[in-house]
């Protein structure tokens, strides 16, 4: 990994836990920065870690302590996928890669108006759009609008559907993007409308992420770069 790569990957880890924190106190959930770590000591919702590294080397004892591992499902971002949680009962759940692009306009114009939700009722349709009947919908709460650095994206189609989107959460050097969606799962729709938000609520900002296999491929194609990889560690079987 390069010095710029590395930089990227501090960035987007410190971002990402922000965006966890954001989304737990959310839910009633308090986690706490330190040196090496952002850590939440109850359960965090669902999908969301209970810890997340922020540098190299982190001292993986000491974030075990940190969280409850005494129920099932507890989880941890190694954001450099340089720990071995084994000992401290965690198995790797998946890899990813970090993802960056710079500041400027999407390569391919959007389809969708876009805008962002602001109250209950349009976070609502944004939630159910984004969950397409899984049952996970309430996983976004009213709470979350209250969060000044979180931004949730809705495109538009002309009879005002909610039919892609995205969360985006600024921090002081970068804009993380997740739950990137489209409804009929084509991320080549999704990506031009939410890149156009991105670059006109952030112009000065690089965009970072994560993803994995087909949706690592579509933002490569969007004109991001793979940065670094990580990890998620479960605890338990």
């Amino acid at each position: 990994m390069t010095d710029p790569e590395q930089f990227m990957v501090q960035a987007a880890a410190h971002n990402n836990a922000e965006w966890c924190a954001a989304m737990s106190r959310s839910h009633g959930v308090e986690g706490a920065f330190g040196p090496q770590i952002w850590a939440a000591p109850s359960r965090t919702p669902l999908f969301h870690p209970d810890a997340v590294t922020l540098v190299p080397g982190a001292d993986g004892t000491a974030l075990a302590a940190r969280i409850d591992t005494t129920r099932p499902g507890a989880s941890v971002k190694d954001s450099f996928a340089d720990l071995d949680l084994r000992a401290a009962g965690f198995h790797l759940l998946f890899e990813a890669q970090w993802i960056h692009r710079p500041p400027r306009a999407p390569s391919a114009p959007p389809k969708l108006h876009w805008t962002v939700a602001d109250d209950p009722d349009t976070l609502r349709a944004w939630a159910l759009a984004w969950d397409d009947g899984e049952g996970n919908a309430d996983l976004f709460r009213p709470e979350l609008l209250d969060d000044p650095a979180t931004f949730v994206l809705a495109g538009h189609t002309a009879d005002g559907r909610v039919a892609a989107g995205a969360v985006a959460s600024r921090s002081r050097r970068v804009v993380g993007v997740s739950n990137v969606f489209a409804r009929g799962g084509d991320p080549d729709v999704a990506w031009p409308v939410v890149l156009d938000a991105l670059h006109t609520l952030f112009p000065a900002l690089p965009v970072v992420g994560y993803e994995q296999g087909e949706d690592l491929a579509a933002a490569v194609r969007h004109g991001f770069e793979p940065v670094g990889p990580l990890r998620i560690w479960l605890h338990g079987r």
